[in-house]
C-alpha cells in the first residue's frame, strides 16, 4: 500500500468519526472523488459503505440508494476477500433501503417489495433469522394502510427469533410502541417500553426514538411527568439532526396537544427552514402537517419568521397564511403517496394531523414559561397555578402578601365643569394617580365638546392628552399632541403654560434618536424661561426635566449638574421631590458612585413610603435592592417592590429580584423569578423576553440544571437573532456552547464555536475569533479527534498573529504540535515545532520578559521535546529541557516544573542513563504531594531505573509502597 492510499485510509477513519450531517457528507464526497482517482477497489467499496450510513443518518437518504446499489453490484459481480468482512453490514443496509424507499412517492412500491424479496433471499441463504424481514414487511403494510397484512406481519415479527441482524433492543420496541399507540393500546405501549428504558441503550437513535414514540401513550395514561420528561430529553437529542425532522414533527404535535402553543410555535420557527432541505418527502409531509396544526392555534396575524431559501427572501409570514401553505404542502404530498400506494391511508393520516387541537388539562413543558401565557390583551388562563396570580396581585408567590390590586373606582362630581375636571385630572397625574387621571378625562370627553369651549381649556386638554399618550409609551403621538398644545398656548398668550409644555415636549423628543438635540435645547430654553417667570415648584420641575433629557442621552455627569440646580424645597411639592430623588439615584448608579447611590436610594425609598405611591415606591425599593451589599436586605427590598408594583411594572420587579438572588448564590430560586418575567413578557407581546431568556438560561446553568439551560438558551438565541441583536445573540451562543460542553454534547458545542468564529470576522474581533477557534480545537482534542483539533489550533494561531498577540499565538502552536503528534502526523508536528521555535526566539529577545512569556516559552520547549522524542530524537529532546524547571519555578509554576523534570527522567532512561535518572527522580518524588498522579508516574519511572541498575529489591519495595505493578 502506497503513501497516498495510507493517507486516504486515514482520512476515511477521520470522516467516520465525524458527526452525522452536512459536514460529514461534504467530507465524504470530497474523499470519494480522491478515492475514485486512486483506483483502489477496496477503498472505493469501503468508502461507499460508509457513505450509505452517512447519507441515511445525515439527512440525505436518497443518495444512499446510489452507494448501496454500487456496493451490492460490486459484491455480486466480483467477490473479493474484503467483501466478506463487510457482508453483514451490507445485509444490514437492506433495512435502510426498505425504510428509505417508502419515504419517496416517486419510487414505485413494486421496487420496494423487490428489495424486500432480495433481502429475504439473502437472509435465508446466509442462515439468518427472518425477524428483520418480517418487521419491514409489516412497515410496508402499515404505511399503505393494509391493516390485516400489517397485523399478520406484526405477529410474525414478534414470534420470530432475533439474531444479530435484528434491530437493536431499543429500535425494535420503538416500532412496537408506535404500532400499539396507533391502535389505541396506550397502556400496553407504556408497559412494553419500561424494561427497555430501564436497560442500557447504545444505538445512536436511542433513547430519543422510543421516548418520542411514548409521548402520546404517556399522556393518554395520565403519566404527565414522564410525558414532559420524555419530550424534553428526546427533543434535546433530535433538535440538531436534519434526519430527525419527522420526530421533530411529533414533538410539535405533542406541544399542540398539551396546550403549549407558544412552545409549539418556537419549534416550528426553529425548524421551518428544514422543510427546504427535508430528508424525504415523507418527513416534509409529516412536519408540514404538524406545523400547520400548531400555527392554527395562535393569532393568525402573528408574524412567523422564515429564513431565506433559494429565491425566497427571509422575512415574517402571518401565521394563518403559513398554516394554509403548510397544510396544502402536506395534503399534496399525501396525495402523491396515496397515488403511488393505491390507497387513501396517508391522506387520512394527514387530515387527522391537521385537525389536532389541545385536549385535556394544560401540561407545562417549557423551561421558560411557567404557565400557559394569555395572548396580549386577554386575561390569564383560568385555573393557572398560584404563581400566575402575580400578574394581578403583585404577590411574590403562593401565600405571600398581596399587592396593590385593582384601584377602587374614582367618583367624579356630576356638577364639575370642564376646568374642574382638568384640574382633577392634572392633580391625579401629578400624584401618579392614573385612575383619577383617566376617570376625570373620560368624564370631560363625555360631557364636553372642545368646539364649544374656550381655547385655553382646549389647550389644557391637549396638554393632558399628551401626558396620557406618554404614559402609554406612545411617544410619537405624544410628541405630535404636545406640539399642538404648545401652539395652542402660544395662540392664547399663556407663556407660563407654554414653557411648561415646551419643557415636557423637550423630554419627549430626547426619547427619540432624531429628536435628541432639539429636545435638549427646548428643555434648557424652557428652564431658563421658567427661572424667570415661574414659581419655585415650576422652576424645580423644569430643571428636573433638563436632567431627564440629559439622562436620555446618557450624559450622566451633566444630568447630575442639572439636578443640582433644582431648588432645595421643590416648592413644597413632595411628589416632585420624590421624582427628583429617584432621578438622582439613577444618575449616581450610572456614575458608579456606590456610597452616594446607596444613600440616595435609601432616602428615596423612605420618601416613597411616606407618600404611598406604589409605582414610585417600587422604583425606589428596586434601586435600594441594587445599591445594598447585604443579600437579605436586597431581597427584602425586592419583595416590598413586588407587593406594591402595578401589574404593568411586575417585569422589572421580578428581574431585579432574580438578579439579587443570583448575586446571593441562590440561582435555583432566581430561576422562578426569571421564568415569571419571561411569561409576563410573552403575555404582553413585549420584545424583551429574548434577553430575559438569556439570563434565565444562565441561572439554570449556575443552578446545575444544564438540560433546561440549553433549552432556554436555544430559545434566546432565536429571539435575539429575530431582533437583529447579533452581539447579544453571539454572547448567548457562547453561553450555550459552554452548556453543551457541560452536557457532553461536543458536536453542538463545536458547531456554535465555528459559527461564532465566522460571525467574528471583523478586524476588531480577531482576538475573539481566535479564542473561538482555539476553544473548538480544545474540544476536538479532548474528543480524540486530533487531526481536526490541530487544524483549529493552526487557524487560531494564524488569527492571533493577525491580532498582534504573539504569546497567544505561541500557545496555540504548542497545542497544535501536541494534536499533530497524537494524530500520528509527525511531519506536521515537526513543522509546527519549527514555527514555535521562531516565535519563542522573537519573544525571548525581551530583556525582562513578563511571566506569561516565560511560561509559554517553557511550555513550547517541553512540547517540542515531546515531539522530537516521539520521532526517536531523544538527545535533541533532552537538550530542549535544560534549564526549563528553574525558569518555571521562577514564576511559581511548580507543577509544570515537576512535570518537565519527570519527562527529563524518562528521557534519561531512554538514553541509557539510569543512574542520572535515579538521582533526578528521587528529588522529584520527594517534592510531590502524596497520592497525586505525578507521584505514581515518578515512582514507576524510578522503579524502572532501579531495575536497570540491578537493584530489583529496591524497585519491588518502591512498587509495593505506591501500589504499582511491574508493567504499569
Amino acid at each position: 500500500m502506497g503513501t497516498n492510499e495510507d493517507d486516504l485510509w486515514r482520512v476515511l477513519r477521520e470522516v467516520s468519526t465525524m458527526p452525522y450531517g452536512a459536514g460529514q457528507i461534504a467530507a465524504l464526497e470530497q474523499l470519494l472523488r480522491r478515492v475514485d482517482a486512486a483506483d483502489d477497489r477496496e477503498l472505493a467499496f469501503v468508502t461507499r459503505m460508509q457513505g450509505t450510513t452517512a447519507y441515511t443518518y445525515g439527512g440525505e437518504p436518497a443518495k444512499s440508494f446510489v452507494t448501496f446499489s454500487w456496493c451490492l453490484g460490486e459484491f455480486d459481480r466480483d467477490p473479493q476477500p474484503y467483501h466478506a468482512r463487510h457482508a453483514r453490514q451490507l445485509l444490514w443496509h437492506f433495512k435502510y433501503m426498505v425504510s428509505g424507499l417508502l419515504k419517496f412517492p416517486e419510487v414505485p412500491l413494486d421496487r420496494t417489495n423487490a428489495v424486500l424479496d432480495d433481502m429475504e433471499r439473502r437472509y435465508r441463504a446466509g442462515g439468518h433469522s427472518l425477524q428483520a424481514v418480517h418487521k419491514h414487511r409489516f412497515r410496508v403494510a402499515d404505511h399503505i394502510g393494509d391493516t390485516e397484512a400489517a397485523a399478520h406481519w406484526y405477529r410474525l415479527w414478534q414470534t420470530t427469533p432475533r439474531d444479530d441482524l435484528s434491530d437493536c433492543a431499543g429500535c425494535d420496541p420503538t416500532t412496537e410502541v408506535q404500532y400499539l399507540s396507533d391502535t389505541g393500546r396506550y397502556a400496553d405501549a407504556v408497559a412494553l417500553a419500561e424494561p427497555v428504558l430501564a436497560g442500557r441503550l447504545t444505538c445512536n437513535e436511542q433513547p430519543q426514538a422510543i421516548l418520542t414514540a411514548l409521548l402520546v401513550p404517556y399522556l393518554r395514561v395520565g403519566r404527565h411527568d414522564e410525558a414532559r420528561n420524555a419530550h424534553r430529553e428526546a427533543y434535546r437529542r433530535v433538535r440538531g439532526n436534519l434526519s430527525d425532522l419527522w420526530d421533530i414533527g411529533d414533538h410539535i404535535e405533542f406541544c399542540t396537544l398539551t396546550g403549549n402553543e407558544a412552545r409549539a410555535l418556537e419549534l416550528v420557527e426553529r425548524h421551518l427552514d428544514w422543510l427546504d432541505r427535508a430528508p424525504s418527502p415523507a418527513a416534509a409531509m409529516h412536519f408540514a402537517a404538524t406545523a400547520a396544526a400548531a400555527l392554527r392555534q395562535v393569532d393568525g396575524d402573528l408574524a412567523v419568521y422564515r429564513r431565506a431559501a433559494g429565491d425566497r427572501p427571509a422575512g415574517d409570514v402571518p401565521a394563518a397564511r403559513l398554516a394554509a401553505e403548510l397544510a396544502e404542502t402536506a395534503a399534496a404530498l399525501a396525495a402523491r403517496f396515496d397515488a403511488r400506494n393505491g390507497t387513501t391511508r396517508q391522506s387520512e393520516l394527514i387530515a387527522d394531523r391537521l385537525a389536532v387541537r389541545p385536549t385535556g388539562e394544560h401540561l407545562p413543558l417549557s423551561a421558560s414559561l411557567r404557565r400557559r401565557p394569555a395572548r396580549p390583551g386577554t386575561a390569564p388562563t383560568t385555573g393557572a397555578p398560584a404563581a400566575a396570580s402575580a400578574e394581578v396581585t403583585g404577590a411574590t408567590g403562593p401565600g405571600e402578601v398581596p399587592g396593590a390590586g385593582r384601584p377602587e373606582p374614582v367618583a367624579v362630581p356630576d356638577d364639575a365643569g370642564p376646568d374642574d375636571l382638568l384640574d382633577l385630572a392634572e392633580a391625579g397625574w401629578h400624584r401618579h394617580d392614573q385612575a383619577t387621571l383617566r376617570a376625570a378625562l373620560a368624564a370631560y370627553d363625555e360631557r364636553f365638546d372642545d368646539a364649544s369651549l374656550p381655547p385655553a381649556t382646549v389647550a389644557r386638554r391637549l396638554e393632558l392628552r399628551a401626558a396620557e399618550l406618554s404614559d402609554a409609551e406612545k411617544i410619537p403621538a405624544a410628541i405630535d399632541t404636545a406640539r399642538a398644545a404648545l401652539a395652542a398656548y402660544r395662540e392664547v398668550g399663556d407663556e407660563l403654560r407654554e414653557q411648561v409644555v415646551a419643557s415636557r415636549l423637550g423630554v419627549l423628543l430626547t426619547m427619540t434618536e432624531e429628536g435628541r438635540e432639539e429636545g435638549l435645547a427646548l428643555a434648557e430654553a424652557a428652564a431658563e424661561a421658567l427661572d424667570r417667570i415661574g414659581d419655585e415648584r415650576r422652576r424645580a420641575a423644569a430643571h428636573d426635566r433638563v436632567a431627564l433629557a440629559l439622562m436620555h442621552g446618557g450624559r450622566w455627569a451633566e444630568a447630575l449638574a442639572a439636578l443640582d440646580k433644582v431648588p432645595a424645597g421643590t416648592g413644597d411639592d413632595p411628589y416632585l421631590a420624590l421624582r427628583v430623588a429617584l432621578h438622582r439615584t439613577h444618575i449616581l448608579e450610572e456614575l458608579e458612585r456606590a456610597e452616594e447611590f446607596r444613600s440616595a436610594a435609601e432616602q428615596a425609598r423612605r420618601h416613597a413610603r411616606e407618600l404611598g405611591v406604589g409605582e414610585l415606591l417600587m422604583s425606589a425599593s428596586l434601586a435600594y435592592a441594587r445599591a445594598v451589599d447585604d443579600p437579605a436586605e436586597a431581597l427584602a427590598a425586592c419583595d416590598e417592590a413586588l407587593r406594591v408594583a402595578p401589574p404593568e411594572a411586575l417585569v422589572p420587579a421580578r428581574v431585579t429580584r432574580a438578579r439579587v438572588l443570583m448575586a446571593a448564590g441562590r440561582a435555583d430560586e432566581a430561576v422562578d423569578d426569571f421564568a415569571e418575567a419571561v411569561t409576563l413578557c410573552v403575555e404582553r407581546g413585549a420584545e424583551g423576553d429574548a434577553l430575559l431568556r438569556w439570563e434565565l438560561a444562565n441561572a439554570y446553568r449556575v443552578a446545575g440544571r444544564l438540560g433546561e439551560a440549553a433549552e432556554v438558551a436555544e430559545e434566546a438565541v432565536i429571539g435575539l437573532d429575530k431582533l437583529g441583536a447579533q452581539a447579544q445573540a453571539d454572547r448567548c451562543r457562547y453561553l450555550l456552547a459552554g452548556i453543551y460542553q457541560g452536557l457532553g454534547e461536543v458536536d453542538p458545542a463545536l458547531a456554535l464555536l465555528e459559527q461564532l468564529a465566522d460571525n467574528l470576522d471583523g478586524p476588531d474581533n480577531l482576538p475573539h475569533r481566535a479564542q473561538m477557534l482555539e476553544e473548538a480545537g480544545g474540544l476536538l482534542y479532548d474528543a480524540d479527534r486530533d487531526a481536526l483539533a490541530a487544524e483549529r489550533f493552526a487557524a487560531a494561531a494564524g488569527t492571533y498573529e493577525l491580532s498582534g498577540l504573539p504569546v497567544d499565538q505561541l500557545r496555540a502552536r504548542r497545542r497544535e504540535a501536541y494534536a499533530w503528534m497524537w494524530a500520528g502526523d509527525t511531519a506536521a508536528a515537526l513543522r509546527t515545532v519549527d514555527a514555535m521555535d521562531g516565535l519563542a526566539a522573537s519573544l525571548g529577545a525581551q530583556p525582562e520578559p513578563e511571566p506569561p512569556v516565560t511560561y509559554e516559552r517553557a511550555m513550547a520547549a517541553e512540547a517540542a521535546a515531546r515531539v522530537l522524542a516521539g520521532d526517536g530524537r531523544e538527545g535533541e529532546a533532552f537538550d530542549r529541557l535544560t534549564g526549563l524547571p528553574d525558569r518555571l519555578r521562577s514564576i511559581e509554576a511548580f507543577g509544570e516544573a515537576a512535570q518537565v523534570e519527570i519527562f527529563t527522567g524518562e528521557l534519561l532512561l531512554r538514553l541509557d542513563r539510569p543512574a542520572d535518572a535515579e538521582r533526578l527522580l528521587r528529588v522529584v518524588l520527594g517534592g510531590l504531594p502524596t497520592g497525586s498522579r505525578p507521584v505514581q508516574q515518578t515512582a514507576w519511572l524510578l522503579a524502572r531505573a532501579l531495575d536497570e541498575l540491578g537493584r530489583a529489591e529496591e524497585a519491588a519495595a518502591l512498587r509495593a509502597e505506591h501500589d504499582l505493578d511491574h508493567d504499569h
